[in-house]
């Protein structure tokens, strides 16, 4: 995919549970490329399958193939909706999948019921997986165990965090590099 190929309207961003805030690097790219945000009803309290209609309703009401962008549970969310949809083999192109939330970890099974298990399911879209070594929603064996499942190329960024607003990645450009990459 290169840049040319990426119409703004048809990159669609998928934050995780709370949303994503101003200084998160999904927000700036919003802000600075003019790509969608999926809003979903209840960013506090998330339901998988109320995301997951979410998700497919977008993809189905776009004009062209989509290309997603997801952040933490948004990355769950993407797995889950894939192998329960028709449309994740015709009609997305490619997905970037940030920091992936371990919904099997015991403080966000808790914070996130009905989330669990991860399904590990190869997706049938292009993907790159990109994950830090000190994540504390996600180690990276348990982030590289997700992308082996998913088909997914693996990128190590570091000791990133959870690749969010405290994370300091502002823009994240080299992020947004990698989208170009799918």
């Amino acid at each position: 995919m290169t840049s040319d190929a990426l119409n703004p309207q048809d990159v669609w961003l998928l934050p995780g549970w709370q949303n994503s805030d101003d200084g998160h690097w999904q927000s700036l790219w919003q802000q600075r490329y003019g790509y969608q945000r999926l809003e979903q009803h209840n960013w506090q309290h998330p339901l998988r399958g109320d995301w997951s209609i979410r998700l497919q309703e977008t993809v189905l009401d776009a004009p062209r193939p989509v290309t997603l962008v997801a952040h933490s549970l948004g990355c769950v969310l993407v797995a889950w909706w894939a192998a329960h949809s028709h449309a994740a083999k015709t009609r997305v192109r490619g997905v970037l999948l940030v920091a992936p939330g371990d919904t099997e970890q015991d403080s966000l099974r808790a914070a996130v019921p009905g989330w669990s298990p991860v399904l590990l399911q190869t997706l049938p879209f292009p993907s790159i997986l990109v994950a830090s070594e000190n994540d504390p929603h996600c180690s990276l064996e348990r982030a590289q165990t997700m992308a082996q499942g998913w088909g997914s190329r693996m990128v190590n960024a570091g000791a990133a965090g959870h690749l969010n607003t405290a994370s300091g990645l502002g823009l994240w450009d080299s992020g947004h590099a990698l989208l170009h990459t799918l």
